[in-house]
């Protein structure tokens, strides 16, 4: 198969000398482990002791990887990305809350997202995460069969109710969802969730997709139980299919109570796994629809060699690569050049309610082996190819 991924000049064709210069400067900050460590520490320390630094942040890091402080503030850069055949997925990337009125207001955003995406091709998706609309110990708690208090009871009907009028939301505007991943701890009872939604409103196609995280070990499995009771049941599956993004925290809590990790043993592994769900998920097209969301060029050559050997069309709708705004720009524009269905995350929020999001990202560019250099290697074939000093 033909190697697509090199070519920096369709990879950074949105991207001025400036925008250039900036991204290696910051791949550059963040192939420095010790560094990451130390901005984040400082970076935290200096939101929570209230000083101006949103301006800093907003101008480096935020602007790279993020689309705007709101869903209008997204328009230009959605737009822009459009021209080159490439989509976007508005996600409302605040995290960590705890309030009923939070919750609430994020999914005021999100309902507002997929009305976005109602009105614009160029927003084919919208998305939230679990724990934008409830309590992460409350998943847990129900994840794990704990008995709820009544007031706990009351508050599961809430985030119940919440997924459900997005879902219905997206089904009535025939608009896509992808609900994400989070730790493995809460995931059994957003797993349960998501599936209702599937039951309910998959009936004649896929508008709700669940995520697999596939540095899990028994996500396989999970996939395989689900599609029996899919068959049995004549509702479809959608799949974001992802590595995952919170290994070392996964890790570092099933040591500290001693269970045995959840994350598969190596990178190879890891790999692995996610390499068999693509392929399982492509011999059952007939009821599953997937979202690759990948920064590996080896499974995104899996997967176009997997449509062209099967003949299933580049642009079929039930096939999709999607990858983080700011990330791994050789694969999305080189695909969307090629005629391939894409999508970019593109965060959005308060800059400083996007932080914690934003520091994983960082992280996970230092812990991922080569992530990083690929990323400053191309940026510095393309200044090359420019001939920027």
């Amino acid at each position: 198969m033909e190697k697509i991924f090199n070519n920096t000049q369709v990879a950074f064709a949105l991207k001025s000398d400036t925008e250039l210069d900036r991204a290696y400067f910051l791949f550059k900050m963040i192939s420095n482990e010790p560094l990451v460590r130390i901005g984040t520490a400082v970076t935290n320390f200096a939101l929570k002791a209230h000083l101006p630094v949103d301006g800093l942040i907003r101008a480096t890091v935020f602007d790279h990887f993020c689309g705007g402080v709101n869903e209008v503030d997204c328009l230009s850069v959605v737009d822009r990305m459009f021209t080159k055949g490439v989509s976007s997925v508005l996600d409302y990337s605040v995290e960590g809350k705890e309030e009923e009125e939070q919750f609430d207001a994020a999914l005021e955003m999100t309902l507002k997202t997929v009305e976005f995406a109602k009105e614009r091709d160029a927003i084919p998706f919208a998305v939230f995460k679990p724990t934008g609309l409830g309590r992460l110990d409350l998943y847990e708690k129900v994840g794990g069969k704990e008995a709820l208090s009544a007031t706990e009871e009351i508050e599961w009907q809430k985030v119940r109710d919440r997924f459900d009028l997005i879902c219905k939301t997206a089904h009535q505007k025939d608009v896509a969802l992808l609900i994400d991943a989070e730790e493995s701890w809460m995931q059994d009872a957003a797993d349960d969730l998501v599936e209702d939604m599937m039951r309910k409103y998959n009936t004649e196609k896929v508008i709700v997709f669940n995520t697999l995280q596939m540095y899990r070990w028994d996500r396989m499995a999970y996939l395989k139980e689900l599609h029996e009771r899919a068959k049995t049941a004549g509702f479809f599956i959608g799949m974001k299919l992802v590595r995952g993004a919170y290994m070392e925290k996964e890790n570092a809590r099933a040591e500290e109570r001693g269970y045995p990790t959840p994350i598969c043993a190596s990178k190879q592994a890891t790999d692995d796994n996610y390499n068999t769900a693509l392929d399982y998920m492509m011999k059952h097209l007939d009821r599953m629809a997937i979202f690759a969301g990948t920064h590996n060029e080896e499974s995104s050559y899996r997967l176009m060699d997997m449509q062209r050997t099967s003949g299933i069309a580049k642009d079929d709708h039930r096939i999709w690569y999607g990858q983080l705004y700011g990330m791994s720009d050789n694969i999305s524009y080189n695909l969307a050049n090629h005629g391939y269905n894409v999508a970019k995350y593109l965060p959005f929020g308060p800059v400083r309610d996007v932080m914690p999001y934003l520091i994983r990202r960082a992280e996970e560019n230092t812990s991922v082996a080569g992530q990083t250099s690929r990323e400053l290697n191309l940026l510095k074939i393309e200044r090359d190819r420019r001939k920027i000093k």
